[in-house]
């Protein structure tokens, strides 16, 4: 298990660096994702699921013996679902980037980031010293900003310099509220801090030490109002960075304050949660209304666009979740934090491979004035968008409905010394927020997916169906007016490729994930719960 939890996290290393030599094969990257992948799930066998409060895979060697900072490694019930998570839609992005390479220089460079990404990605869930917790949250931003920035689309030079800009400042203050837990605790040792449960560290050291880490972490998650980076960051940058900065690296945010801030400062984190909490529904309720305005006919919203907003309301939840302060609404919060990996990512997989079939993601371009009919050209694909859209929005029996829930049932009955009446009305707030992502879902889907079947067209066969923008269609349409009794003022006239072999590869893993955790979501909660009465010893259910 100690070898295992090592692999995950060197291979990806030394994959990063094999890409690059001379003659290195094509297929190298992709391999090496599925090693890691293949590590992940044989950690996960091995897991002791009877016990997953306990602490295992544990290394423990000393590092920086002047600072007392270790090579202290392991995994529990929190953070093996997201070491199998990361490592899984890494595997997923490989495989579509293998398949499909991004336009932009080097394709091995591409690669070589992506490794480098999951290597800090999972570091950040698997060590568990608070100096080692910085160095892998931080080692996440070079290869991300190289991936926007190299290798985005329209705008993404300013995108990448805003998110680095953001997160930077946002984790020099988070550095300044680790130390000052570690040195005023005397140990930099995460599973020593939790057990203490804030012993030894003043209220004042605990109320600057939650502001502090908190502000850096909330930048991350992103909560609202630090979230500006986001839309920009997703809208510019390549279909395998969307799917990454969505599904992982925003839960590095909410995975630190679970880890960190609720059981070291839990006096910190009580005066703070009221106003987490009214941070957290505003997020939701000002990310739906952005993609209520972005959905409108004539706004000439990005798809994409959209969905980065949404991410703004869903990552609300897990936010509202936390600040209950109770074992039910932490435990909603770290089942929404998967769920939401899960769909989003594959959200933004259908999205990339829609702007491959049309060349935009412009909804005004995209679905014109009768929607863009993709149940009639794409049958498969538009089905299986529809069905992201409504696990995107809670639908009971898939997985985005549990982890909201249950941050809401939190919200009831918050935690001893929370106002009530403050968080019944963050709950009301909460389930308006769930009616306006009902909304906008349900006309992203009206658009997108539904609209006149084309009577005539070119529908691709073979080689053909691989051409990105569909040049044949264009011309036809645009001689007869965009007719051939397709959407009017649509992208194209005929039918586009369906779902390609490749594309249910990658696609296939998380709708069936989202289906396991909305059908049995025990799955997940059975992991987090013990880790969760153990990090927050004297909350209620």
């Amino acid at each position: 298990m100690q070898l295992l939890l090592l692999a995950l996290l060197v291979l990806p290393l030394l994959g990063s660096a094999a890409v690059l030599l001379p003659r290195s094969p094509t297929w190298l990257g992709l391999g090496i994702t599925g090693a890691v992948l293949a590590a992940a799930l044989l950690l996960a066998a091995g897991f002791d699921h009877d016990h997953p409060g306990t602490v295992q895979a544990e290394s423990d060697v000393s590092w920086i013996p002047a600072l007392g900072v270790r090579l202290h490694l392991g995994v529990d019930g929190i953070s093996l679902p997201l070491l199998v998570l990361t490592a899984l839609l890494t595997f997923l992005c490989a495989l579509h980037t293998h398949v499909r390479p991004p336009g932009g220089p080097r394709p091995a460079a591409f690669t070589s980031l992506l490794l480098l990404l999951q290597a800090g990605t999972l570091a950040t869930f698997a060590v568990l010293d608070l100096l080692l917790f910085f160095l892998a949250f931080e080692m996440v931003l070079i290869p991300m900003y190289f991936l926007i920035a190299r290798w985005g689309g329209e705008g993404r030079g300013p995108a990448a310099w805003r998110f680095v800009l953001y997160t930077v400042l946002g984790s020099v203050v988070m550095l300044l509220g680790l130390l000052l837990i570690g040195v005023q605790g005397g140990t930099f040792d995460m599973v020593a801090l939790a057990e203490a449960q804030g012993e030894g560290l003043g209220h004042t050291t605990q109320l600057l030490a939650v502001l502090a880490i908190g502000i850096g972490l909330a930048v991350k998650t992103p909560m609202w109002p630090l979230h500006s980076w986001l839309p920009d960051a997703h809208t510019a940058a390549p279909t395998a960075g969307s799917v990454l900065l969505a599904g992982v690296l925003l839960k590095m945010g909410t995975y630190g304050l679970v880890r960190i801030a609720l059981p070291m400062a839990p006096e910190g984190m009580e005066t703070f949660a009221p106003y987490l909490g009214a941070f957290a529904v505003t997020g939701i309720v000002y990310g739906s209304l952005a993609c209520l305005a972005l959905v409108r006919t004539g706004a000439g919203g990005d798809l994409k666009r959209l969905i980065a907003y949404s991410s703004v309301g869903h990552m609300g939840f897990v936010l509202l979740g936390i600040a209950t302060l109770t074992h039910t609404g932490v435990n909603g919060a770290l089942f929404a934090n998967i769920a939401h990996g899960l769909i989003t990512g594959l959200l933004f997989f259908l999205v990339g491979a829609l702007k491959e079939r049309t060349g935009s993601t412009d909804l005004d371009t995209l679905a014109g004035a009768g929607g863009a009919a993709l149940y009639g050209r794409t049958p498969r694909f538009g089905g299986l968008f529809a069905f992201a859209a409504v696990a995107s929005l809670g639908l009971p029996g898939l997985a985005g409905f549990w982890g909201e829930l249950l941050a809401m049932l939190g919200a009831f009955h918050p935690a001893d010394g929370l106002s009530r009446p403050a968080f019944l009305t963050y709950l009301a707030v909460a389930g308006f927020g769930t009616l306006l992502t009902a909304a906008y879902l349900l006309l992203v889907v009206r658009r997108v997916c539904m609209g006149d079947r084309p009577a005539a067209g070119w529908a691709p066969e073979g080689p053909e169906a691989d051409v990105p923008a569909g040049a044949e269609t264009d011309a036809a349409g645009a001689a007869a007016g965009g007719g051939g009794g397709g959407a009017a003022g649509g992208v194209l006239s005929g039918l586009l490729p369906d779902l390609r072999p490749v594309e249910y590869a990658a696609f296939g893993p998380l709708v069936a994930l989202t289906l396991l955790a909305g059908l049995w979501p025990a799955v997940l909660l059975d992991l987090t719960d013990p880790v969760v009465q153990s990090l927050l010893p004297g909350a209620v259910r």
